[in-house]
């Protein structure tokens, strides 16, 4: 196993989520098509895909993504139109969590951890 490489998001309409992950990951698509949107956020991938008949999403799996201040980036999250999911706690240590859910209710995640190193 050589670790995480893609992160996929399912979408109802690709146009409106290239849109919104823009804004909210601050980055811009290097790669689309009809069917899927790649971002490349600090070398590891955000990928859009078209979900036509989107059915109902559960919560079984959570990918977070890094952030350097959690409480700001939940809130920027909330302001772009995201609904809360669960609320920035502590896990231990200097450790946060939260999550919220994209206008498609996809689950993101996001972590504060100074103890993560590439």
């Amino acid at each position: 196993m050589l670790g995480l490489r893609t992160t996929i998001f399912k979408v109802s309409n690709l146009q409106k989520a290239k849109m919104w992950y823009s804004k909210v990951f601050e980055s811009k698509p290097y790669f689309e098509n009809q069917f899927y949107i790649g971002f490349n956020i600090k070398g590891y991938e955000l990928g859009l895909l078209l979900e036509e008949n989107q059915s109902e999403k559960s919560d079984n799996i959570l990918c977070y993504w890094g952030v350097d201040n959690i409480e700001e980036k939940f809130l920027f999250f909330l302001n772009c139109g995201a609904l809360e999911h669960e609320k920035p706690n502590n896990v231990g240590g200097e450790i946060m969590v939260a999550s919220i859910k994209d206008p498609w209710n996809n689950v993101i995640g996001i972590i504060y951890n100074p103890e993560f190193k590439l």
